[in-house]
């Protein structure tokens, strides 16, 4: 593996030849002793990737970057946890958006990667609270990169060689990746949580544009993404109505597979 050109994030490099989830190892590893922050688990072969809300990531073997990063960021209450989600979300737009430089490159609420309306990345972060921190966070994230064809169960996929028309080596990505990470996560760390938050908003897919959603219980409506709250809440000014704030898979843009 290349050497990391950071301060800490990927200077632990644990790399596996096949690990069943990246995220799942890394919760071990935090039980049994307390892994230096930074610390990197990544495979090229993962069958039991994990989405959002349980919902499964499909990878094929030895085309895409999956990873899982160690971080504990006792630095914010636990009120504050989506402040991490921006930042995480921030970095991997600007590492997708580094090497697709032809496509607008989104952050779909929360922190799906889209380049225009195909995804190319997904992000899961688990976080372990005590009292009032953030007690340790898992970020996985998992990379489209050399895939080309896809199950017809997932909607409207992308990669890095779909994009750009080449293929990439996966090992020279990962410290590309760290450091955009990093460089977000100090950003965070030094309290810049305004211009997180704009810089989030400004690059959040349909902000402020008139969309048409549905409700998880089937009901359609016109609105407009107006922003997120403090807690990570999606909020929507209803076309016939007021302002409402959704959580994850309480709403979704309708007809759109992928939201």
């Amino acid at each position: 593996m290349q050497q990391q050109n950071t301060l800490f994030i990927g200077k632990v490099l644990l790399h596996h030849e096949e690990l069943p989830s990246t995220n799942t190892y890394a919760q071990e590893l935090i039980a049994k002793s307390k892994p230096i922050e930074g610390t990197v688990i990544s495979t090229f072969r993962q069958p039991q990737g994990r989405g959002q809300v349980g919902s499964k990531w499909e990878s094929e073997p030895d085309k895409n970057l999956t990873l899982s990063i160690i971080l504990y960021p006792d630095f914010l209450p636990p009120q504050q946890n989506f402040a991490l989600n921006k930042a995480v979300a921030l970095a991997v737009r600007h590492f997708i958006a580094e090497l697709v430089q032809l496509q607008p490159v989104w952050i779909k609420w929360p922190n799906d990667i889209y380049v225009g309306t195909r995804k190319i990345c997904g992000i899961l972060i688990q976080n372990s609270l005590n009292r009032t921190t953030l007690a340790s966070t898992i970020v996985g994230i998992g990379v489209n990169v050399n895939q080309t064809i896809f199950s017809k169960d997932i909607p409207n996929p992308s990669s890095l060689q779909l994009e750009n028309g080449k293929e990439y080596d996966l090992p020279t990505l990962i410290p590309l990746l760290c450091h955009h990470v990093e460089a977000m996560y100090l950003r965070l760390k030094s309290g810049q949580f305004a211009n997180l938050d704009a810089e989030y908003l400004q690059h959040l897919y349909r902000y402020q544009q008139p969309t048409l959603f549905q409700r998880s219980n089937g009901e359609v409506f016109w609105g407009s993404i107006s922003g997120i709250s403090e807690t990570g809440k999606l909020l929507i000014r209803v076309e016939e109505g007021g302002e409402e704030a959704f959580e994850l898979k309480q709403v979704s843009i309708s007809g759109f597979e992928g939201s």
